[in-house]
């Protein structure tokens, strides 16, 4: 089964390096890692695609929080929080076959990034079932290069996850 899990930790080098460490001394391959940071310059939010059996995902948690730099760890519950991934797709054409490729990308709502002789650059962001779907339909025309992100994920709702976080151990830290 597919988990998806934010990460919450502190601004700092070597904090990604500790994670995905942690992912691989226990063999657990990750499907997609996304970084970047907050509003807070001194946060940022790692999302994590991975799969994997329950037991192992709590297992990984457990290891996750009891790492000094992270703040937060939170498991995405299905149907409760929105994702979304970043698709470049070079595709090869001609002039006659540009209108359909056109055609196709304002179907899905792709926009044009850039555009050649004997090429076009589509980005379009959205669900991975909708990226595989434009992805399938502009195979036949001859895929050249696709460049993805990793998945990006925020609960729905209301609610800031990090900052309380992040305010209760500074406070901590400063007693």
């Amino acid at each position: 089964m597919k988990y998806t899990l934010s990460v919450i930790v502190e601004n700092h080098s070597g904090v990604l390096s500790k994670i995905s460490g942690l992912f691989s001394r226990r063999s657990f391959n990750i499907d997609s890692l996304a970084v970047g940071v907050t509003s807070n310059p001194a946060i940022s939010r790692i999302t994590i695609v991975a799969n994997g059996d329950e037991y192992v995902v709590e297992q990984l948690e457990k290891q996750l929080n009891k790492l000094i730099p992270v703040i937060k760890v939170k498991r995405l519950v299905e149907g409760e929080y929105v994702s979304r991934e970043l698709l470049l797709i070079k595709v090869g054409c001609n002039s006659q076959k540009r209108d359909e490729i056109m055609r196709i990308a304002e179907l899905m709502s792709a926009k044009v990034a850039d555009v050649a002789n004997s090429s076009i650059t589509l980005e379009f962001s959205g669900s991975q079932e909708r990226i595989d779907t434009l992805v399938d339909l502009l195979k036949p025309y001859g895929l050249k290069e696709i460049v993805r992100t990793g998945t990006v994920a925020i609960e729905k709702g209301q609610g800031e996850a990090y900052h309380s976080g992040y305010n209760d151990r500074n406070k901590k830290a400063d007693k």
